[in-house]
């Protein structure tokens, strides 16, 4: 049995007559950058997590660093953050200048550390900007107190987590911005990059707006400098479409990562496993399914692999290590839970349409490999 790590052509074969009207009605319009479909996915998108406003760009890069310049972070400012996530959150803070100062991840969520956040804060700081990882939000009541007490502003990166619950509210909607991805592999994926920012803060909305088109008032008045980060009005009819399905989608993910623990629980394995943890009073919706083997991880992935189970790494290389920010003058061993997880964490295959039968498979392969 063949099991990918992710299967979008399933997804795509369940919703393929929609995405086709919907791409159709583009062409028939011949609008195709920004415009009304464009507006609607604004709007919709600010319903479902729970914000006033939405603004679309282009991608889950382009969120960030659009916050940033909104809120405008520049050189000489600190921003706090994580040191385990993607590149994209460590390099908006870097391009306008900024430094990014790092805080060491919880080793059960690999989220911030919330209890080292104060230490790292200086006269510099302006932003601390928490990754939702893997899809389940950080401790945000933590992070929200201690910034309100330091006059200092949060930005969460949502870019994994879009529909993701912490006691009750949406992932983005809690800072003065949410930053999302649309990249294809996300729970809500368009049909190449785009991205959003979510916000109930009128000004900064307006803000971002402008932002997002050369800082233009309108085409040919320009109050400031932007960028160009306008969105396809095709790849709005596909989040569009996609959208209504997203909860389905997120939900079936859930219930496949439920069973996998399962699975994994009753498996007689001679090796040390350990399954995702999930925080009390939180949705998880599981952009990815995160294993820790402390011993032998690699030599497993490479079993998993001989079997045609698909694995990935999230992330090798955390981003106080990453060549580019050794200006910066990190060490190896200062945030030591972000290394430990580089070393023993790995995702397995995990989307809606992934079967019981070859979940049964994933788990009986890793039961077989002995170290």
């Amino acid at each position: 049995m063949k099991v990918p790590l992710l299967d979008l052509q399933a997804q795509y074969a369940s919703i393929r007559d929609e995405l086709r009207l919907a791409v159709d009605r583009v062409f028939e319009t011949q609008q195709f950058v920004m415009g009304p479909e464009v507006a609607a996915l604004e709007t919709e998108v600010a319903a479902y997590c729970q914000t006033k406003e939405a603004i679309a760009c282009a991608s889950g890069s382009d969120a960030l660093l659009l916050s940033l310049m909104a809120l405008n972070v520049s050189a000489g400012d600190e921003v706090i953050t994580t040191p385990f996530s993607f590149f994209a959150t460590g390099s908006a803070i870097a391009r306008l200048g900024a430094r990014p100062v790092f805080v060491d991840i919880d080793p059960f969520t690999y989220n911030l550390n919330v209890d080292q956040i104060d230490a790292a804060i200086t006269s510099r700081t302006r932003v601390v900007l928490p990754v939702h990882l893997y899809g389940q939000c950080a401790d945000v009541d933590q992070i929200l107190a201690l910034c309100k007490s330091k006059n200092l502003m949060v930005v969460e990166d949502a870019a994994q987590a879009i529909g993701a619950e912490d006691r009750g509210r949406r992932a983005g909607s809690m800072g003065i911005a949410g930053c999302f991805s649309f990249y294809p592999s996300k729970n809500l994926g368009a049909a190449g990059d785009a991205g959003i920012i979510t916000s109930s803060d009128p000004d900064f909305s307006a803000r971002v707006r402008r932002l997002r088109v050369h800082g233009g008032l309108t085409e040919y008045q320009h109050i400031e400098v932007g960028i160009n980060s306008r969105i396809d009005a095709i790849q709005a009819v596909v989040l569009r479409t996609k959208l209504p399905h997203l909860d389905g989608w997120s939900n079936a993910r859930a219930q496949k990562a439920q069973n996998y623990s399962h699975l994994l629980e009753g498996a007689k394995l001679s090796f040390k496993l350990d399954p995702p943890f999930i925080k009390p009073d939180s949705r998880h919706i599981f952009h990815q399914y995160v294993v820790r083997v402390p011993e032998h991880r690699d030599a497993l992935m490479e079993h998993l692999k001989a079997r045609d189970v698909a694995t990935k790494i999230y992330y090798p290389i955390p981003l106080h290590l990453q060549e580019c920010f050794a200006y910066l003058g990190y060490k190896a061993g200062e945030f030591p839970e972000a290394e430990k997880a580089a070393r023993e964490t790995f995702a397995l295959p995990l989307y809606p349409e992934l079967t019981a039968e070859q979940q049964e498979y994933v788990v009986q392969a890793i039961q077989d490999f002995k170290p």
